[in-house]
């Protein structure tokens, strides 16, 4: 059996292509994220969806059975589901079984390891075909040493998991490469790392090293370059607060773009607890960002406004900014408000009380 891990920071990840993306039983979008990002960020790559419950939601590719895919290219199945825990349940197993034996390989971003689920590592032997998890980081991660690195660094942070850092990140790499600025995107997680071809999947390193890994993942560059990276979680998360702190610490960024969902009132999974405003949200990354790197700002607001139409986007985006005093943007309905979010990134605009930010 051979098992392909995630590559260490600059080196390239071979993954199969093209993918049938597998959306398990997951009921909504928030729970099948890494489907939908390969979707939106890879279709080129994708041929279709298949699922292990006829109530499971959709990607909007064609539904298919493996054989199906198979038939049409593809090269391997991609656990499309974001499971809380990250395990893989023995609901799925079937479809991935058929899916070996149609002679597709497996592609997993989960915490549970391929192989170390009976059903999979037998049908793998028989089949001759290969496990690929990006979940794994690269060896002897160090801890991190808080030195300031040259180069510049952009962070998406959040009010809550799953609203849209990665999408984020991704549309503002973009919008500085159209703009002619030398700029890399940062993987910090698993959908990340399938879309980028790299990365670092920063909630599978061990607790101490995670910082390191931050830094490890956005090196010195020159003073012109940046790197846009990938938030994961949230600081006010009752379960993944560690992560975002981690990844703030030691990517050390220069600017923040918050991530935030208008129509959402509660941590997704944990209803008991309410998200924070979008002011105490920015405020806590600030003083705590301010930890490893003093000239921390944030440059504004991303939000998601998926579920409105456009008008309610409109009028939801011009009250944050009255209020915040800060460019607020849908990334994915872009126009002029991404445009105005991306001058707050490369510039020094006025902090939400009204000085100068720091």
């Amino acid at each position: 059996m051979l098992i392909h891990a995630a590559p260490a920071v600059g080196r390239a990840i071979d993954l199969p292509k093209p993918y049938l993306l597998f959306v398990g039983d997951a009921r909504s979008a928030g729970f099948a994220k890494t489907a939908f990002g390969l979707k939106d960020w890879a279709a080129e790559s994708c041929v279709g969806e298949c699922a292990s419950s006829p109530e499971a939601v959709s990607t909007g590719l064609p539904r298919m059975s493996p054989r199906e895919a198979q038939a049409r290219g593809a090269k391997s199945i991609v656990i499309g589901v974001a499971a809380v825990g990250g395990a893989i349940a023995l609901g799925w197993l079937p479809v991935l079984i058929e899916a070996l034996e149609a002679g597709l390989d497996i592609v997993s971003g989960m915490h549970s390891r391929l192989e170390d689920v009976p059903a999979l590592e037998a049908a793998v032997e028989r089949t001759g075909r290969q496990f690929f998890d990006v979940r794994r980081p690269p060896p002897d991660i160090p801890v991190a040493s808080g030195r300031r690195r040259s180069g510049k660094r952009l962070l998406t942070v959040g009010t809550d998991c799953a609203l849209g850092k990665k999408y984020t990140a991704l549309s503002l790499s973009r919008a500085f490469a159209a703009r002619r600025i030398d700029v890399q995107f940062r993987a910090t997680g698993q959908t990340g790392i399938m879309i980028a071809g790299g990365g670092i999947p920063i909630d599978a390193v061990i607790g101490d090293f995670a910082a390191g890994a931050a830094e490890i993942l956005s090196p010195d560059a020159d003073d012109a370059h940046w790197d846009i990276i990938e938030g994961q979680g949230s600081l006010f998360h009752p379960a993944y607060a560690g992560v975002s702190l981690a990844l703030l610490h030691g990517s050390q960024p220069d600017v923040i773009v918050l991530c935030h969902e208008p129509a959402r009132t509660h941590v997704i999974g944990y209803p008991d607890y309410a998200l924070p405003t979008v002011e105490a949200a920015i405020g806590l990354n600030l003083t705590l960002g301010a930890r490893t790197n003093s000239a921390i700002r944030c440059a504004g607001v991303s939000v998601n406004t998926s579920g409105m139409a456009e008008s309610e986007a409109a009028a939801v985006i011009g009250e944050l900014e009255r209020t915040l005093r800060l460019p607020v943007a849908d990334p994915i309905r872009g126009g002029e408000p991404l445009q105005r979010l991306v001058d707050a990134c490369l510039d020094r605009p006025a902090s939400p009380s009204g000085r100068e930010a720091r």
